[in-house]
């Protein structure tokens, strides 16, 4: 009678299905996140890894899979998977199509928070202030480009590929004559970049969590986070490790601390983010405060900012997770 009983509630457990890895450049981080996902589940969920591989191919228990028998009887998914496919809409429309609640941002957001050209024009469209920029094609002339910045641009830029995270591809250059070897780093990402003034101060970032605590958009305190020497910006590297520290909350003013709050569930409206988001910001000691970007699916691994921010606030990875698969479940 006993084991009738455990069998009835095993099988009454919902299934979440954990997306993780994908042919994207992000495909080691993605397997941390949701190696943690799977590592924190609460007990009354059962998980399904679903491992993507970097050519596109679904797995369940390393035999490959088509995605609608990947998905079969999953009645949730925890989208853990970065960049390319995972967060710039793409498996979005395949679980929108097959009608499968999931986690983290709808397909347009999803495509705005990825191409980092689409979401400035929405930060400057709403008045959040973000640096300078100019958006280069591969197709552009590189000596024009050159002669626009000169005439337009104070030294140093930042060039970004407009589709790619984890700062993939980034290059300060301090010279004009870098700008060729910049772009080519850049265009292995993306087909387009961005340019903009490298702005020189306090690095920030800040979580939002939809309708937690009683708040529709929940800020997390924010993290200032401490480049090592040989760094000049927050780089891939130091995202995969722990050669960098933070303090959460950061050493910041109270007006700076709500300020950072404030431009991040602002970039979490605005661009139409859902369940959570985590804004990246420079704090200029004379300038006030800028906002970068925003992660529509921040890393959860145990090297990333947001689980420690989590901690700071009292609340578990375990609660987290739960919380937003109820909201997905709930479709808000």
């Amino acid at each position: 009678m006993r084991k009738y009983w455990y069998t009835r509630i095993t099988m009454s457990l919902l299934t979440v299905g954990v997306l993780r890895g994908g042919p994207s450049s992000e495909y080691d981080i993605s397997l941390k996140t949701g190696g943690e996902v799977l590592k924190h589940l609460p007990e009354k969920y059962q998980a399904r890894d679903i491992f993507i591989s970097k050519d596109a191919v679904w797995h369940i228990h390393g035999a490959p899979r088509t995605p609608s028998q990947a998905l079969r009887n999953v009645d949730v998914v925890w989208n853990a998977l970065h960049g390319e496919f995972g967060e710039d809409g793409k498996v979005q429309m395949i679980l929108n199509e097959r009608g499968i609640p999931y986690t983290g941002s709808a397909v347009l957001p999803s495509v705005f928070g990825m191409n980092k050209a689409l979401s400035k024009k929405i930060f400057v469209e709403h008045g959040i202030k973000t640096p300078l920029h100019i958006i280069v094609r591969k197709t552009d002339d590189p000596e024009k480009v050159r002669e626009h910045l000169f005439w337009h641009f104070h030294l140093p830029l930042i060039v970004k590929p407009v589709g790619a995270g984890s700062s993939l591809g980034i290059t300060v250059i301090e010279d004009y004559r870098a700008l060729f070897n910049a772009l080519s780093s850049a265009f292995l990402y993306s087909n387009t970049a961005l340019i903009e003034e490298f702005i020189k101060g306090r690095e920030a970032t800040c979580g939002v969590i939809d309708d937690f605590r009683g708040e529709h958009h929940y800020t997390l305190l924010p993290v200032e986070i401490y480049r090592p020497n040989n760094m000049t910006f927050f780089d891939y590297s130091a995202k995969c490790s722990d050669t960098y520290s933070h303090t959460c909350p950061g050493n910041f003013t109270d007006e700076e601390k709500s300020e950072i709050q404030r431009i991040a569930r602002l970039a979490h409206e605005h661009l139409g983010a859902r369940h959570y988001s985590r804004s990246d910001m420079i704090v200029h000691p004379h300038r006030g405060i800028y906002l970068l970007e925003i992660n529509t699916l921040p890393g959860l691994s145990e090297y990333s900012l947001f689980p420690r921010s989590l901690e700071a606030v009292g609340c578990t990875l375990s609660n987290f997770i739960d919380h937003v698969i109820t909201l997905a479940l709930e479709r808000r």
